[in-house]
């Protein structure tokens, strides 16, 4: 069966992204067309990125916490990533957890699901930027939740019934994406 994980890519304290990765995954779980997994960053503790070679050079990893990274990511078809917006960008412990790799990444399907103040629009951006040097297929529906219209008091997630029209949009693109990609991954596994 196709496997899709859910990456939560902030580590602060206090996050919400904690909580809408749960949602999202609440609502993936209820399908049969794919198994979901939440993955946490604070999970994967990586130091800023400390290989002395480029993994776009081949996986020559000489770390423990890279080689555990690498192994959970590749265990993937595709990907939900939900990302805060940080200062017009994403979380730099996201960016940081994404170029630790490079061939675990290709030829998979990914979808945004972003949070802040203009729904975290921005982040989403630069993330199908770093998608596409990944070899990574950004599918079109993002969902963009806003701290002002979805959390009360910017802290406790309420999500409205359209944000969970346009998640299952974004699953049912990354579950066939997902599913399309399989023979390049297959073809690549075989070299």
């Amino acid at each position: 069966m196709t496997k899709i994980g859910i990456i939560l890519g902030s580590t602060r304290p206090n996050r919400n992204g904690e909580q809408v990765a749960k949602w999202v995954y609440d609502v993936a779980s209820r399908r049969g067309d794919a198994e979901y997994e939440l993955v946490d960053l604070r999970d994967y503790p990586l130091p800023h990125l400390d290989e002395p070679m480029s993994a776009a050079w081949g996986p020559n990893y000489q770390h423990d916490h890279t080689k555990q990274w690498s192994e959970k990511i590749a265990s993937f078809d595709g990907f939900v990533i939900v990302t805060p917006e940080y200062n017009h960008s994403t979380s730099g412990v996201l960016k940081n957890a994404i170029d630790y790799l490079y061939r675990e990444w290709n030829d998979k399907a990914v979808g945004f699901v972003s949070y802040g103040g203009v729904g975290g629009a921005r982040a989403a951006e630069h993330l199908r930027l770093i998608a596409g040097e990944l070899q990574m297929a950004d599918v079109r529906q993002q969902v963009t939740i806003s701290l002002r219209t979805e959390f009360e008091n910017f802290s406790v997630f309420k999500p409205g019934q359209y944000t969970e029209n346009d998640l299952t949009v974004l699953l049912d693109q990354v579950t066939a994406w997902s599913n399309a990609l399989a023979p390049l991954r297959a073809a690549a596994s075989a070299a």
